[in-house]
């Protein structure tokens, strides 16, 4: 599936359509350059899953976690400053297995072994300084959901 989407609100207000139709157990690896809009996004899915709080690129910290008023939890990782997660895989795959949290990856192709097999990935490149074009793979009951909110 792609999608085509003309700036940093529109990519939000995106996000926040898929954090409308999340479920606990779901997972989202973003791939694409710094500033294409990976923590965008996934400040939109907060909004959509009803997190009050701002949320901040963990790049520094490589997790920040959000509780949802839907009783939801967000847990959203940045892997871009490790070259081995380490004990971070340990800790992933946790968040992976909690019934009621829908976690979200940037950056991570060095923990390909922990992520669940039906997870989606989101791809970002940007044509020009606005433009992002959007590609999704991978689980297709969750991309048949975002679908269904994308139209």
């Amino acid at each position: 599936m792609k999608i085509q989407l003309a700036s940093e609100e529109e990519t939000k207000l995106w996000g926040q359509k898929i954090g409308t139709i999340l479920r606990a157990g779901d997972c989202i690896e973003l791939i694409g350059d710094v500033g294409s809009g990976k923590t965008t996004l996934t400040k939109g899915i907060a909004l959509g899953l009803g997190i009050k709080e701002t949320v901040q690129s963990p790049t520094f910290t490589i997790n920040r976690t959000y509780d949802s008023s839907s009783g939801l939890r967000l847990s959203h990782y940045d892997f871009y400053r490790l070259s081995d997660p380490g004990i971070m895989s340990e800790e992933l795959a946790e968040s992976l297995g909690q019934s009621d949290t829908v976690v979200i990856i940037e950056w991570g192709d060095i923990v390909t072994s922990v992520l669940p097999e039906d997870h989606v990935r989101i791809t970002f490149s940007s044509p020009t300084e606005t433009d992002r074009d959007i590609t999704l793979e991978g689980s297709s009951e969750i991309i048949n959901r975002i679908a269904g909110v994308t139209k």
